[in-house]
């Protein structure tokens, strides 16, 4: 059986199992994911803990070993054309899904009201999460870390990333010994990170195991009612985002098989599902890109490690249909220039979504009061966050693999 037939079939038994012991005994269930927390908790740390010096690594490699910085230059041009279609195909699809969807949906008053009184609370916290986050400005003057080993040990990726960027680059005009000689070291560094993941893989269906058993626990059913349309909503929308427009772009402009593709980014959309983590997925992204895929190492090397960062199109989903649904909640009717609104909003304010649990809930802050929508709204949706940040991150992760294939230098770069 292959690792990615083990990883799914795990994931399937978590969840069910899951929901089956939840279903039996309640508490029966909390005892087993109590003893199981840990072991999940662990699998995704142990990946976590090679992340940075193998994403420093691969940038360094992939800009400082570059033939030329024009290369690496074109590949980050085309990069941010194809972030900001596929970020608008994502918001294309939500406004033209959703408000049909909750055009038919009817919500009884006084579970309306009951809805907007248990997220006043919850809603309030957001809010003032939101308000800690930094400023448009202020983002991006962190981008530039004043000190590089403070940004790594904090998990700050991005601004690791543009310091590994402009070190890689710095790199081209050193003397050729020398660069060769600090690539070098790279490249070991590199290779040991990968032994790492590839160690701690094997073990990837026990870890899933674990990580679906537990959220399966979790989910119960409190997605009920009017909440349970717009959790199937967002899944629906990431699902078919995912079918209709990532597959058949590596497809059709990558030059992949369609059976090809999708067996290669399985493994990696299990991880990202089961952990909600799209740097979790990271190294089976990178397995699937060097191994079924073949793609050119400047495109793994360098682009994939900023898109795993900035590249969130299940973000852009989820902000859309969140801001929608609290529309509806509040008995709200939205007109054509705040559905515009909200789309540009949700995309711009993607590629700043905090690294954290219900990061991208908390960024729909800004999309709401754009449009004149109570912030506090989202008290509601972090309620039942677990199952579309499930199908956010699936999707995220598929956008990149796809727009990896897209983007491979072999196609696209002269």
């Amino acid at each position: 059986m292959s690792l990615a037939l083990k990883v799914l079939v795990a994931l399937v038994a978590g969840l069910a199992l899951g929901l089956g012991l939840t279903s039996y005994s309640t508490e029966s269930a909390n005892a087993v994911a109590g003893a199981l927390q840990p072991v999940g908790t662990l699998w995704v740390s142990a990946i976590r803990m090679a992340i940075i010096p193998l994403v420093v690594s691969s940038l360094l490699l992939g800009v400082g070993g570059a033939p030329d910085a024009r290369t690496v230059g074109v590949l980050g041009a085309k990069g941010l054309a194809m972030f900001l279609a596929a970020l608008t195909a994502a918001g294309l699809f939500s406004v033209a899904i959703a408000p049909f969807v909750f055009s038919g949906l009817n919500i009884d008053p006084a579970a309306a009201e009951s809805l907007r009184a248990g997220a006043a609370q919850a809603g309030a916290s957001a809010v003032e999460g939101a308000k800690q986050l930094p400023s448009v400005t202020q983002w991006i003057v962190d981008l530039v870390p004043v000190n590089p080993i403070k940004a790594a040990a904090d998990g700050a990726l991005l601004p690791v990333i543009i310091f590994s960027i402009a070190m890689g680059a710095a790199l081209t005009k050193v003397e050729s010994g020398r660069r060769a000689a600090l690539l070098g070291v790279m490249t070991a560094v590199q290779e040991a990170c990968l032994i790492v993941m590839r160690a701690v893989i094997v073990v990837a269906p026990v870890g899933v195991f674990a990580l679906a058993f537990v959220l399966a626990t979790r989910i119960g059913v409190a997605a009920a009612g009017a909440l349970a349309t717009y959790v199937v909503v967002v899944c629906a929308v990431s699902t078919a985002l995912c079918v209709f427009v990532f597959y058949p772009a590596a497809v059709v402009f990558g030059g992949v098989k369609l059976g090809e593709f999708a067996r290669a980014i399985l493994p990696a959309q299990a991880v990202a599902f089961s952990a909600r983590s799209s740097l979790a997925a990271f190294p089976a992204m990178l397995t699937a890109a060097r191994g079924r895929l073949g793609l050119s190492e400047p495109v793994i090397a360098f682009l994939l490690p900023v898109m795993i960062t900035m590249f969130r199109a299940g973000a852009v989903v989820g902000q859309l249909v969140g801001a929608m649904f609290i529309a509806k909640l509040y008995g709200i009717d939205l007109t054509p220039m705040q559905y515009a609104t909200m789309t540009v909003t949700s995309i711009a304010t993607s590629f700043s979504v905090p690294g954290i649990p219900g990061g991208s809930i908390i960024m729909m802050v800004p999309v709401l009061l754009t449009v004149g929508l109570p912030a506090e709204g989202v008290g509601v949706l972090l309620a039942v966050d677990t199952i579309p940040d499930m199908f956010r991150t699936t999707t995220n992760v598929t956008a990149d693999l796809a727009g990896a294939v897209v983007l491979d230098r072999k196609r696209v770069v002269s």
